[in-house]
């Protein structure tokens, strides 16, 4: 599997201590991070690194499909390398988004556009929950 900053040198981007820096938190995010939160993780790093250029940087990045952008109901756009396709379960009190795959939801997803007569190519499922209340 290519790493993140391997497609952008295949892309022939020019990789400047900035973007390898950004590339380095994205690569190392477990969430979906926004563009500010990126911007304080990269500044730890390197703190010459503004937030105008995390922008531009995440934009070049989206731009080459590289990263793709979700737009959660209620929070900032988020980013995440692009990948295998998932599902999202976002806690809308927190704005935590967990990854999970299904393949019955996936299966139910193509038998529906059969059987309306297409042929699915991408689909994307965002699920919006609190936790529950169960007892342990």
């Amino acid at each position: 599997m290519d790493t993140l900053l391997n497609k952008c040198c295949k892309l022939g981007l020019k990789m400047t201590d900035q973007r390898k820096t950004i590339v380095k938190v994205l690569s190392d995010s477990k969430d979906h991070p926004d563009v500010e939160s990126v911007h304080k993780r990269a500044s730890k790093i390197d703190k010459r690194i503004g937030i105008a250029t995390v922008y531009r940087t995440i934009k070049l990045f989206e731009d080459n499909k590289l990263l793709e952008k979700h737009e959660f109901k209620g929070f900032s756009s988020r980013y995440e390398t692009v990948r295998e396709n998932h599902h999202h379960l976002i806690d809308i009190r927190t704005g935590r988004v967990r990854e999970f795959r299904n393949t019955l939801i996936d299966a139910m997803q193509k038998q529906m556009a059969k059987e309306m007569g297409y042929d699915l190519v991408d689909y994307r499922l965002e699920l919006y929950a609190v936790p529950s209340k169960r007892k342990k």
